[in-house]
């Protein structure tokens, strides 16, 4: 059934003498219901928490009168006490103006107040008590329900909240994903475009599509969009980067010159050959558009150093797209269901150490660029 409990009150003496509002301290007791003597019983309306209808209204006048007569006691001896009457009837608060309420201490009550006040709080009815063990029962119940409701945490979730140098498990998982999407797509050459436009609504797939998403979005493009707000380099100059996946950069002789990439005069000595064919950045087709066009640039040490770290972050998907496509192409084997040789080739891959060699090179790029010093 329902909790029934009845709520303790703060009493007022609402005598009109002065100093006469004295303020009573709160009780806080369970199950408990303490009578305001600023209402009459009869204006007093019953409370829908509280089970008033079981106590006669001959109880409730009598409460009421010794509550009263109790704190005008109360009220006369603390006002006979001090020493100070007068002074304080005098700086009394205005009528209308609320009482600061300050609780009192134990010292301003007396063991008669406590006592007799005890006297006066109305116990529930011990008939209320299995009810109470209901429903405290259920609501242990229902505390505890969200908690058991929750998953239990993966290994990899454990790892990253306790041990954190270690939360880069979880991104080796999204980079062996990527791996394996790149093997499907090697042999059937749709995959990755059913992933990006929604046609494929499994769970590997969309994990793989996740993945995809990570090593774009959290890996790569924040630290190339902070290797070029820190730089000087001209936007015709990053459109080239962007759009050649080859680069060689090579030392030549120095000239004092316009660097070709910030277009500030500096001591150039490097020469950036951009090469290779555009390509899609979601689905890795390529464009055979202009496919053997080159540029060669001459610029200084700081504009070859960021190129160079830059480009291995651009173009470092497609690189490794490509390096999956070629084992593919090589693998011989044919007269194979497609998931059965991803498996096989994976397999052999994560083995091998390869998949590993490929996320280090990854950590490495990531760490160049987090580590490259801005341009003075």
């Amino acid at each position: 059934g329902k909790r029934k409990s009845w709520s303790a009150s703060v009493m007022y003496d609402s005598d009109d003498s002065e100093g006469s509002d004295i303020l009573v301290r709160k009780v806080a007791a369970k199950r408990r219901c303490i009578l305001d003597d600023d209402e009459s019983s009869e204006e007093r309306q019953p409370d829908k928490t509280c089970p008033t209808e079981n106590v006669s209204a001959s109880r409730k006048q009598k409460v009421l009168a010794k509550l009263k007569e109790l704190f005008r006691q109360s009220a006369a001896r603390r006002s006979c006490s001090s020493a100070n009457c007068e002074d304080s009837n005098s700086e009394a608060p205005v009528e209308g103006e609320p009482l600061c309420q300050l609780p009192l201490t134990p010292s301003e009550g007396s063991e008669t107040d406590s006592s007799s006040i005890e006297d006066f709080i109305v116990e529930e009815e011990e008939d209320d008590d299995d009810d109470d063990d209901v429903d405290n029962t259920e609501h242990v119940k229902s505390e505890n329900q969200p908690h058991q409701k929750q998953p239990n945490p993966s290994n990899s979730e454990l790892l990253a909240h306790y041990i954190p140098q270690l939360y880069r498990c979880d991104h080796y998982v999204h980079f062996k994903r990527i791996v394996k999407a790149f093997l499907i797509n090697a042999i059937d050459d749709t995959f990755l475009g059913s992933l990006y436009d929604g046609t494929r609504q499994k769970k590997y797939a969309q994990d793989m599509l996740l993945s995809l998403h990570y090593l774009d979005n959290r890996f790569i493009q924040p630290r190339l969009e902070n290797l070029i707000c820190r730089s000087r380099w001209k936007d015709r100059y990053k459109e080239r980067v962007d759009c050649y996946p080859d680069v060689h950069i090579s030392l030549k002789n120095t000239e004092m010159m316009s660097c070709q990439a910030c277009e500030m005069k500096r001591c150039c000595k490097f020469s950036v050959l951009l090469s290779g064919r555009l390509y899609n950045s979601k689905t890795l087709e390529v464009d055979d558009f202009m496919s053997d066009d080159k540029q060669v640039l001459k610029v200084g040490v700081v504009c070859a150093n960021r190129t160079r770290v830059y480009h291995n972050l651009k173009h470092f998907k497609y690189k490794l797209y490509m390096d999956c496509s070629s084992l593919a192409h090589l693998d011989g084997v044919e007269d194979e269901p497609v998931k059965d040789t991803v498996e096989r080739l994976f397999s052999h891959l994560e083995e091998s150490g390869w998949i590993q060699k490929k996320y280090n090179d990854l950590e490495d790029y990531m760490e160049d660029a987090d580590s490259f010093q801005e341009e003075k």
